[in-house]
């Protein structure tokens, strides 16, 4: 299931030429049951079963969870909520360009 994930990624981080528009270097690894986007080697997005997080500044993610937009990211079902993910449970509902915003940001953040 692993490799279907790395390659859903990968294809939205082309579709969307992030490579050209970030101003870090992204690189697709797998995570755990899914994959997870690094900028700089820091972890900026996943897509797992679960869905697409992104790491944002707390305060996004905190309003984009509050808004009922996103929802809050647990790796385990009793586990705790991760501070600055939001995520989108069915982004397979959205046109690929919905998500760029988000993806350039996580970069940011991760770097930052």
């Amino acid at each position: 299931m692993t490799k279907e994930y790395v390659d859903k990624l990968s294809d939205l981080v082309n579709v969307l030429g992030l490579e050209s528009d970030a101003e870090s270097q992204l690189e697709v690894k797998h995570f755990f049951s899914g994959a997870a986007l690094y900028s700089n080697g820091q972890i900026c997005a996943s897509w797992t079963p679960v869905g697409l997080a992104f790491k944002l500044p707390d305060q996004q993610a905190d309003n984009l969870i509050a808004s009922g937009v996103a929802s809050p990211l647990r790796y385990f079902p009793n586990g705790h909520n991760k501070s600055g993910y939001a995520l989108f449970k069915n982004p397979e509902d959205h046109e690929d360009g919905h998500w760029k915003k988000y993806f350039l940001g996580a970069a940011s953040t991760a770097d930052s």
